[in-house]
């Protein structure tokens, strides 16, 4: 390396670790890095962990991460105004359990994978756009990408996309036909049997 060279790499070095600070200064950002990690620590375990386990080690990271009463409303849709409260709270429960579930379900196995954080946060009206990508070393990545709204002193996760894919208006198709054909206790039952067929 030449001494010519040295200030250009010092700036580049200067440039790239700002950009990475300043992803970890961003309270979205920084909620979503402890998700991958708490995600990525899942993988690792591994079978070593029952899926049990797995699942009580990520509730508390997954309450932190998401809005679940608000994301429970929004995939109920219309039909939410309908239910009486101790119904909501169920359904909420329900909702909750099914999240944690498909995570403890879904990430229990490591094969070299990584997170990467997109530095750059967009700003959409009152909501943050936080993106990061699963590498995979025998596939191609995949982004996630986090829409998160700020409750109270917190930014939480209100919707996720898997490319143009919003998680929550799958959901809401979903659980349309459960809510036709009996409404809330139809809905909560669906849930809960979801969850259950996870966790299995």
């Amino acid at each position: 390396m030449t001494l010519k060279r040295l200030p250009l790499l010092l700036s580049l070095a200067i440039a790239l670790l700002g950009g990475a600070a300043h992803a970890a200064a961003d309270p979205g950002a920084s909620k979503v890095d402890s998700f991958d990690a708490a995600l990525l620590d899942s993988m690792k375990a591994g079978s070593s962990v029952s899926t049990a386990e797995r699942y009580r080690r990520l509730a508390p990271v997954i309450e932190r991460t998401f809005n679940l009463p608000a994301m429970t409303q929004f995939a109920v849709g219309p039909a939410w105004s309908s239910f009486t409260p101790a119904q909501q709270q169920a359904a909420i429960a329900a909702f909750s359990k099914l999240t944690i579930a498909s995570y403890a379900h879904n990430f229990s196995g490591y094969d070299g994978e990584r997170f990467e954080l997109d530095p750059n946060v967009a700003t959409r009206g009152p909501d943050k756009i936080v993106t990061t990508h699963l590498i995979r070393p025998h596939d191609a990545p995949v982004a996630l990408i986090y829409r998160m709204r700020q409750a109270g002193d917190s930014w939480k996760v209100i919707d996720i996309f898997y490319g143009a894919i919003s998680q929550l208006t799958t959901r809401r198709s979903d659980f349309a036909a459960s809510i036709a054909a009996g409404g809330a206790p139809a809905l909560i039952a669906h849930l809960n049997a979801l969850s259950d067929k996870l966790t299995s």
